[in-house]
């Protein structure tokens, strides 16, 4: 997993959230559980920081979180629907 040399990527599983603040800005992707599922609703990142692949790493702890709980991911942020429509690594998760 490939992110950039500054995150430090938090899991806030009693938020339902991956966060990670980088230059004094907080960064999230947010998630909901359903029996077997993980419906990521949400990602933000601020725009002082967009372009710097922190969306991507975001994305990318969630999905291999999911993948080490079992769980199948519902894509209902639209930047994570094209993540996985553009990265097919993930696809058995859908």
């Amino acid at each position: 997993m490939s992110s950039p040399p500054d995150i430090d990527i938090q899991h806030r599983p009693e938020q339902g959230r991956f966060e990670a603040t980088v230059e004094g800005l907080r960064c999230e992707l947010d998630y909901r559980l359903s029996p077997g599922r993980m419906h990521i609703t949400h990602t933000g990142v601020p725009s002082p920081l967009e372009g710097r692949g922190i969306a991507a790493a975001l994305v990318q702890h969630a999905l291999t979180w999911a993948r080490q709980e079992q769980l199948k991911v519902e894509p209902v942020c639209s930047y994570v629907a094209v993540y996985l429509r553009r990265h097919p690594e993930w696809h058995d998760l859908r």
